[in-house]
């Protein structure tokens, strides 16, 4: 018989929202590598839903391509990890320590449709595993319903000892 009190639905924290300040707050990334705008559904070190409003003025666009602007899949994928990237640090701010996190595998990465200026890009991300400090993630892209790109990853955090 367990002595532990049991969690209720309604006793889980509240999904969180984070604005672009809160972001870059977590992760070192900023203009013009920062792809994630702001991040809506953040359960604490299990998953969230990063959001990137692509517009004409990316600077990717310029030569990607020309007369037909389509973001590179490469960024997709990296606004996916930056997305992972606030889940993973926002579970170890408590640890007390300063951190990056690094990719060290992509798997089974796709891209379905092509995305283009004025599309709002959804970066949906899902913690597969975490062991010590390397973690496993799934993930998609959506616009609107549509999965235009999807992957797993992992990544691995690199920890320095708080002065």
């Amino acid at each position: 018989m367990s002595t532990e009190p049991k969690i209720t639905d309604n006793q889980k924290p509240a999904l969180r929202t984070l604005d672009v300040e809160q972001v870059m707050a977590l992760i070192p990334h900023r203009f013009p590598m920062l792809l994630v705008d702001r991040v809506e559904q953040l359960d604490r070190g299990v998953s969230a839903v990063g959001i990137k409003n692509v517009t004409i003025n990316d600077p990717f666009f310029a030569g990607h391509f020309p007369g037909k602007p389509v973001m590179p899949g490469v960024l997709i994928i990296e606004a996916l990890a930056q997305t992972a990237g606030v889940v993973a640090m926002d579970a170890e701010l408590d640890k007390g320590a300063t951190s990056l996190i690094y990719f060290m595998s992509i798997q089974h990465a796709r891209f379905r449709q092509p995305v283009v200026p004025g599309d709002r890009l959804e970066l949906h991300v899902v913690k597969e595993r975490a062991r010590r400090n390397v973690w496993r993630f799934n993930a998609e892209a959506k616009v609107g319903d549509v999965v235009v790109a999807e992957a797993n990853f992992t990544a691995m955090f690199v920890t320095e000892p708080a002065e």
